[in-house]
């Protein structure tokens, strides 16, 4: 199969508008009652999966209240499929069908580093839809355990930057559907409201001493997910922050900070679900407030703090964002301001066990997390940050 040109992903083609002419009356019905039908069930099925699911917890990490600044973790790894994705899957779900776009007995096509496809592998065996992931060769077999285990199929790329040519092509060629969470992410979700992150973590911070986050923290693989904090932000007029970490081999850092659309990256995130080879459609950098590059062993140090912490095991994507928000703390407290900072918990260490966790990982990787692991070890003792 040739990736060098993609072709369009499969949709239903949009009429090209007329000139200044009179259009022709046409009349065209598209209301076929077995699909109506099957829409009307699979919106339902997908809609029922959030009637059904509980709010996410927000823990506490443990510092002292005397620093005046506390920090709390959106676990979002509880969600059914296990993170952060879920959110958007289901609502990537609820785009493409209300748009037409997903159809009965024909397959739904994403490229994905893996949470995202675990996800959209679940909602699409949900309304009995084939599934089809477009991932890195390099992504972890727990996470294509698990797409397979919803009954999605995984067609793995050498190569990460070909994975939006090879999807789109995969949708013409089946005639399916290319979900491009890299375009749609920002726009399929309600900003507004809805139960959406953000405020559902407004309502859990209500009767907190500080309820009113000065930051949140949030890593960036669409930018879906910090898009939709910053404009609820915004909407409901609050004075909150938000802080987008950007791990190695990620451009996102370099676009932002250099305002080019067009910067790119030349090998692939070590980090899973977050970082991108090119400035994705759904990342707003405009809406971003702070942007912070993290060495991938800072990311791997933090985890191993938030396990001692809290007991928990988490992702990559998670250690990047608690050391950026660790940092921020130290700066307030560096600048004696009182508040809160928030961060997420994106998905759980065991789909990781024999990478982030391995120190044969590591040590393949030419990771030394020992000098960050200090850095925290002094910070969470005494409050000061020593690292850089």
């Amino acid at each position: 199969m040739s990736t060098t040109e993609p072709p369009a992903a499969s949709r239903p083609p949009q009429p090209a508008p007329y000139g200044g002419a009179a259009a022709p009356t046409i009349d065209i019905d598209r209301s076929d009652a077995g699909y109506r039908s099957w829409l009307k069930e699979a919106v339902r099925k997908v809609q029922a999966d959030n009637n059904r699911s509980a709010d996410t917890h927000l823990l506490a990490f443990p510092l002292p209240e005397e620093w005046g600044v506390d920090l709390y973790l959106k676990d979002e790894s509880t969600h059914p499929t296990g993170s952060l994705k879920h959110r958007l899957a289901r609502s990537l779900f609820l785009y493409g069908l209300c748009n037409g776009w997903i159809r009965p007995g024909r397959p739904v096509i994403e490229a994905s580093s893996g949470s995202t496809a675990v996800s959209e592998a679940y909602f699409a065996k949900l309304i009995g839809v084939p599934f089809i992931a477009v991932m890195p060769r390099t992504t972890s077999h727990e996470k294509t355990r698990l797409i397979e285990f919803h009954g999605g199929r995984c067609h793995l790329v050498d190569d990460p930057r070909t994975v939006y040519e090879v999807s789109a092509a995969l949708a013409e060629e089946t005639g399916g559907h290319y979900m491009d969470q890299f375009t749609y992410a920002e726009r399929a979700t309600d900003w507004r409201g809805n139960n959406n992150i953000a405020e559902s973590i407004y309502q859990q911070m209500k009767r907190e001493r500080f309820p009113e986050p000065a930051w949140i923290v949030a890593t960036a693989g669409t930018g879906g997910t910090s898009a939709t904090i910053a404009r609820y932000v915004r909407y409901t007029q609050a004075d909150t922050r938000v802080c987008v970490p950007d791990p190695e081999n990620s451009c996102f850092f370099d676009g932002w900070t250099g305002g080019d659309p067009d910067a790119s990256s030349e090998r692939s995130s070590r980090i899973e679900g977050i970082g991108r080879p090119r400035m994705e459609p759904s990342f707003l950098p405009g809406a971003v407030d702070r942007m912070m590059k993290v060495p991938d062993a800072a990311s791997m140090a933090a985890l191993r703090a938030l396990e001692q912490a809290i007991g928990r095991r988490a992702g990559g994507s998670t250690g990047t964002g608690l050391w950026s928000a660790l940092k921020i703390v130290a700066e307030m407290i560096r600048e004696e301001r009182t508040g809160s900072v928030v961060t997420l918990i994106c998905d759980p260490g065991d789909r990781y066990l024999d990478k982030y966790y391995s120190d044969d990982w590591l040590a393949g990787q030419g990771l030394d997390i020992a000098p960050y692991t200090r850095t925290l070890e002094t910070f969470l003792a005494t409050g000061t940050w020593t690292g850089s």
